[in-house]
């Protein structure tokens, strides 16, 4: 039985696919353009370029600048590269300083301890209170140079 149901849908398959493929012709519209002449369409493909590659001269590559030390510290925090850095941006990226905002000294830092402190971090480094932080605005939040360790003289 169910090689009879088989046969028969295979057999409508095989029917349709030919029935699509004999109505499938192309028709040419009735106000298309006529195809280009000859001289229009350019020189053929089995025709060689006159010129020598080596004489062509493309665009200039732009250059890249090395960026400084701050400049790659402040597009850390500017993700969508507008040159000033949003609260909701700098805020994204201090999940990694949860531990040292622990206010209450629980080990356990609660999303408004954090919340607070980088808010307010961020209120002291912007000087205009605009809620942007300008590339000048953002250096004043380096950190501070730890205290280099004595190197000994062996």
């Amino acid at each position: 039985m169910s090689r009879i149901l088989l046969g028969l849908f295979l057999g409508l398959a095989l029917a349709s696919v030919g029935l699509y493929w004999w109505e499938g012709r192309a028709q040419v519209e009735e106000k298309a353009p006529p195809p280009p002449s000859p001289e229009q369409v350019g020189p053929s493909p089995d025709e060689l370029p006159i010129t020598n590659p080596g004489d062509m001269q493309g665009p200039v590559p732009p250059e890249a600048t090395e960026l400084t030390r701050e400049q790659r510290r402040f597009f850390r925090y500017d993700r969508n590269r507008d040159r000033v850095i949003t609260r909701n941006e700098m805020l994204s990226t201090r999940s990694d300083g949860f531990r040292s905002l622990d206010k209450d000294g629980n080990n356990l830092l609660t999303f408004e301890e954090w919340a607070v402190t980088t808010a307010e971090r961020f209120e002291g480094a912007d000087a205009d209170g605009d809620g942007k932080l300008t590339p000048k605005e953002f250096a004043t939040t380096a950190p501070k140079p730890g205290a280099k360790k004595a190197s000994c003289r062996c």
